[in-house]
């Protein structure tokens, strides 16, 4: 057994960077993807394989993982586990073999991409589990630091290696070329190939599974459809409807967000009522699972989306004024983000170790509260910062995340019973996902929509000032104000948007071509950067306020968690000591073992809530 718990730790560590990394790596390279494809981003018709790019991924891993949690329950936590590294290999391949192009490689690469996440979702619910399995109680904070390094850590390194892959040029193999966006998809491959036969031929049962399960099909169906509504509606809420910036006033947005909500309310409802739950609801009675779960939501809410608005204020803003050039600026915007991994990767084996001593509750509180200073320092800055002040406050935040997920992923795993861990680990990893893409949306149209109240003040002027005649500076100002949407995705993608704003309006009547003179100021990178900059400013220092103020509350959410809580089951497991700050004895008073076959778990109690 020593020997086997390095083994699934190890395992599940490479299974968590490689799912991670891959989550976030087009955040960097989708540049180079849609280059490589031949298909221009810019065009109506193609947004939405953008929007599907960029968050498919995360959608359907936030919305398999507690089903996937509660089978691995049922039919055993290794086994699941290892399908999805099968599962997450063969996306991997498909992505780098698919041979279509234009848009139908496109929708393509979308489909092997949810292929993968499907993989995904099964690495995400189930190593939580399996490490709880095979660490004793005194090493699990360890272990989780180790691992939590790989899942958030991964997301962040993702970013780094997007930048430096999408800068390889073309590989020429003899009469063979090896385009730049596959080899983003290759580097997967081997290392998928491997972790699976690996984990194949390593793990192994060692769960605790109770006889006689059956599958609650009505909880996975509302909780699944529900959950995707949900995202789904708030991802395509992004897209612009009806003349509008955004998607929020469509019909098919609000219908999703509300059949979604409609859905999980429905879900709590038969959960209490069915034999064997898809998720025990009552285990938010324990006070350790439920501060650990709201508190990682919340976290996730609040710094989820700011990833991609950090990449696009990189990109878009801050390289741009400082002279880069749009083709270098994904590079570039990968090791500016590099001061949040090291953050992280100092602080999170570090926290886990101590709160295996210590206990979970003063490390994972005071990572919320670090990150909470960090994003109120962020909202200080101005758009055209000091970059050794951000780099700082990223390290800030990198630190706060790293203090607070493995002591957090811990206590969360030691407070629910044995044969619950699996569904256990899929409910933090899906709140953690679900609050991770609610941000994306919720925090980029904030941006959005100041910016587009901002970008009437700024544009008119700044091109009166580059020598556009009043007329075609009427046209072009207009264009920029109706779709920033467009205009930051342009930046983002590491296109010069001034370029395809003026290839669209030729033609339009009353636009009357510009001197070369004019068109070589405005296709300047930093015009861009200095127009939208004022309004960017504005809107992005407001959503980091209202980030620090999430991070606020899942502080004192954390804080509120009580002393350590061990359930006696899984504190049966191994012998090493817990905490000194409590444990175990409280927890027996607090909360007793499920019984072995309860005539109905659905509403078994646990015990009194502390």
């Amino acid at each position: 057994m020593a020997a086997y718990k390095w083994t699934v730790l190890s395992n599940t560590t490479l299974g968590g960077l490689l799912a991670s990394i891959d989550g976030s790596i087009l955040l960097i390279s989708l540049p180079v993807v849609f280059k490589g494809l031949g298909v221009n981003p810019f065009e109506v018709s193609n947004f939405p394989i953008l929007i599907w790019l960029l968050l498919g991924y995360g959608v359907v891993t936030a919305t398999l993982l507690v089903t996937v949690g509660r089978l691995s329950d049922m039919w055993g936590r290794a086994r699941m586990y290892n399908f999805g590294f099968a599962v997450f290999s063969t996306g991997s391949i498909l992505l780098f073999l698919e041979p279509w192009q234009g848009a139908t490689d496109a929708w393509a690469l979308v489909c092997f991409r949810l292929v993968q996440a499907v993989g995904a979702s099964f690495l995400f619910a189930n190593s939580a589990a399996l490490l709880t399995d095979a660490f004793p109680p005194g090493e699990r904070g360890k272990a989780m630091g180790v691992n939590q390094i790989s899942f958030i850590g991964g997301s962040l390194l993702g970013l780094i290696a997007g930048g430096i892959l999408a800068s390889i040029p073309d590989v020429h193999l003899g009469p063979l070329v090896l385009p730049t966006w596959r080899i983003i998809f290759l580097v997967s491959v081997p290392v998928g190939v491997f972790g699976t036969v690996w984990a194949y031929a390593k793990l192994r049962e060692i769960s605790v599974r109770r006889a006689n399960q059956r599958i609650d099909f009505p909880g996975n169906i509302a909780f699944g459809l529900g959950l995707t509504l949900l995202l789904v509606g708030t991802t395509y809420g992004l897209l612009p409807f009806g003349g509008h910036s955004t998607g929020w006033s469509s019909p098919w947005v609000l219908g999703a967000i509300v059949g979604g909500a409609a859905l999980l309310a429905a879900f709590v409802f038969l959960e209490r009522r069915v034999a064997d739950p898809m998720f025990r609801l009552e285990l938010f009675r324990v006070r350790a699972f439920a501060a650990g779960t709201s508190s990682a939501f919340l976290g996730s809410l609040a710094r989820g989306g700011l990833m991609l608005l950090l990449v696009i204020w990189f990109q878009g803003i801050w390289l741009p004024l400082h002279g880069y050039s749009f083709s270098v600026t994904p590079l570039w915007a990968g090791i500016l983000m590099s001061p949040m991994i090291a953050g992280f990767l100092v602080a999170g084996p570090l926290s886990g170790w101590l709160s295996d001593s210590y206990g979970p509750r003063p490390l994972a509180t005071a990572g919320m509260a670090l990150g909470t200073v960090a994003f109120f320092g962020l909202a200080l800055e101005p758009v055209n910062f000091l970059y050794w002040q951000v780099g700082l406050l990223l390290f800030t935040v990198g630190c706060g995340m790293g203090m607070f997920a493995s002591p957090n992923a811990a206590a969360v795993m030691n407070s629910v019973p044995a044969e619950n861990r699996g569904a256990a680990s899929g409910m933090l990893a899906t709140l953690q996902n679900a609050g991770q893409q609610m941000s994306l949306a919720l925090f980029f149209t904030v941006v959005i929509f100041g910016l587009a109240s901002g970008l009437g003040g700024t544009v008119p002027g700044a091109l009166g000032a580059a020598g556009v005649p009043p007329g075609d500076a009427g046209i072009l100002s207009q264009a920029i104000s109706a779709n920033p949407t467009g205009a930051l995705f342009g930046a983002f993608l590491g296109e010069n948007p001034m370029q395809q704003l003026l290839q669209s309006l030729s033609g339009i009547p009353g636009w009357q071509p510009l001197s070369p003179s004019v068109q070589a100021t405005l296709l300047q990178p930093h015009f861009f950067a200095s127009v939208v900059a004022p309004g960017f400013g504005t809107s992005i220092a407001g959503a980091f306020e209202a980030a620090g103020s999430l991070m606020a509350v899942a502080a004192v959410l954390s804080a509120l968690r009580g002393k350590p809580y061990y359930h006696p089951e899984t504190a049966a497991v191994g012998s090493s000591a817990p905490p000194k700050d409590g444990g175990l004895p409280e927890g027996r008073a607090t909360i007793s073992a499920a019984p072995a076959a309860p005539p109905n778990p659905g509403t078994a109690p646990l015990g009194p809530s502390r």
